[in-house]
């Protein structure tokens, strides 16, 4: 039995580039999303079961684990917002050369850091610190 070359992916041909990553988060941002959404309704449940259930739901979500988990979705909730208006302006025609559409690329992920950093300061300077 003789052995053949099985052909190769299409995708797995190509060079990585940064447009392959900011797509792929753009992706995973998305998902992140709508996994975070569970963290949300837990909270809103929380607050509609009374005030004994919302303090315990407010101690947990000061943990660690939660407010990185919600650093996170934040980021994922502005770095979604702003590749999606990216595109939305590719849409139209404009930003598709290679310079812009890196300047772009980077824009939104610094941007995105930005946003997020600037959020959770004002969340910090509304409660003290926390989340909470």
């Amino acid at each position: 039995m003789t052995s053949r070359e099985r052909p190769m992916s299409p995708f797995m041909q190509y060079r990585w580039q940064y447009t392959n990553t900011l797509s792929i988060l753009h992706r995973i941002t998305g998902v992140f999303l709508s996994l975070g959404l569970a963290l949300f309704v837990y909270w809103l449940a929380a607050l509609a079961g009374g005030p004994d259930t919302y303090a315990r739901a407010l101690e947990s979500l000061a943990s660690l684990p939660a407010r990185l988990a919600l650093a996170a979705w934040s980021f994922a909730f502005f770095y979604h917002l702003l590749n999606g208006i990216r595109h939305l302006i590719w849409d139209t025609g404009r930003g598709l050369e290679r310079a812009s559409a890196r300047r772009s690329g980077w824009a939104v992920v610094v941007a995105s850091i930005a946003a997020t950093v600037l959020a959770w300061l004002a969340i910090a300077a509304r409660f003290g610190g926390g989340a909470t």
